[in-house]
C-alpha cells in the first residue's frame, strides 16, 4: 500500500504547526519521494517525529522557490552531503539553479563539489540536480511521475501526477489557484491535494484572495468539477488549529461528495 506522510501542513507565516511538505511512499523502499522541505531546518525535526531517516530519501521533488518550501532542501542537500548519502533533486530551471548556487556559496567547497547536474554528472556527486520541462515524466521506485507547470502568476511553480504502483493516480495542485489549462492532468485523479488557505466562511478575516491563494470551499467545489475520488487539504493558516479538521471538513462536503482529509502534521494517509 502506498502512503502520504504529511511533515506540515501550514502556509509560509505558520508557527504552530511546520510549513507544507510531505513524503509519498509506496510498497519497496526506493519508492520514497519528498515533496518539498518547508522553509528551514525544522525539516529534520519532523523527519526525525516521522521515524523517517535521512539516508532512506534518495528523491526530493520542489515545487518552487517561496521561501517556505524551498529553504528546508538547502538542509536536505546539507545533510546529504554531509553524510555521504545520494540525493536527487528534481524541480524546473529557476529551483534547480538557485539551490545549487546557494549551496556552493555557504557550504565547504569540499561538499559543494559534490553537487552535480544530471546533464553534466561528476562521477564523485552525492547530489545529483534533475532540470525538468512541464509535461516531463520521470520515476522514483515504483511511482511513474509528470511534472507540470501550474502557470502561476507570481512564481514558476509545478505540480506533478503520480501512477501509483496499485494503479490509483494521485494528483498534486501546488499553493495556488487551479489554473484549468491544468485540468487534463487533475480530472478523475483518485487523490487531489489542494491548497485550501483558509474557510470561505473567514475569507474577511484571513484575505486569501489578496494573497493569490484559495478557500476550503473553492478547491471542494473544484474537486467536484473534476470528478475526483479523495480530496486532501493543505497550505492552511494556523490560527484555527483546534477546529481546522472539523470546520474544514464540513465547509468542503457542502461543495464535494467525495472523502475529504484535513490532515495534522505527522499525520498518516493510506492512499
Amino acid at each position: 500500500m502506498s502512503y502520504i506522510t504529511m511533515l506540515g501542513t501550514g502556509n509560509a507565516l505558520a508557527t504552530h504547526c511546520y510549513n507544507t511538505c510531505f513524503t509519498l511512499h509506496g510498497p519497496d523502499p526506493d519508492s520514497l519521494l519528498l515533496v518539498d522541505a518547508g522553509g528551514g531546518n525544522g525539516i529534520l525535526t519532523q523527519l526525525e517525529r516521522a521515524a523517517i531517516p535521512l539516508d532512506a530519501i534518495a528523491n526530493l521533488f520542489v515545487t518552487h522557490a517561496h521561501t517556505d518550501h524551498l529553504l528546508g532542501c538547502i538542509w536536505m542537500m546539507r545533510m546529504a552531503l554531509q553524510k555521504r548519502h545520494p540525493l536527487h533533486v528534481w524541480s524546473h530551471r529557476k529551483v534547480v539553479d538557485l539551490l545549487t548556487y546557494i549551496c556552493r556559496q555557504i557550504l565547504p567547497p569540499r561538499q559543494s563539489r559534490a553537487i552535480t547536474y544530471a546533464d553534466d554528472p561528476a562521477p564523485d556527486a552525492f547530489v545529483v540536480m534533475h532540470t525538468l520541462q512541464s509535461a516531463d515524466h520521470f520515476s522514483v521506485g515504483s511511482f511513474r511521475l509528470q511534472c507540470f507547470d501550474i502557470l502561476s502568476t507570481k512564481e514558476p511553480q509545478y505540480g506533478f501526477t503520480a501512477l501509483l504502483p496499485d494503479g490509483q493516480r494521485l494528483c498534486c495542485l501546488g499553493d495556488e489557484p487551479f489554473n484549468d489549462a491544468c485540468r487534463p492532468y487533475a480530472e478523475r485523479a483518485d487523490w487531489l491535494m489542494s491548497e485550501a488557505f483558509c474557510l470561505y466562511d473567514d475569507r474577511d478575516r484571513f484575505h486569501p484572495y489578496e494573497k493569490h491563494h484559495s478557500t476550503v470551499l473553492d478547491a471542494a467545489r473544484l474537486a467536484q468539477q473534476l470528478a475526483v475520488r479523495n480530496l486532501i487539504l493543505y497550505h492552511t493558516e494556523d490560527k484555527t488549529l483546534a477546529t481546522r479538521r472539523q470546520r474544514y471538513t464540513a465547509e468542503a462536503l457542502t461543495a464535494f461528495t467525495g472523502r475529504v482529509y484535513v490532515p495534522d502534521d505527522l499525520e498518516r494517509i493510506d492512499l
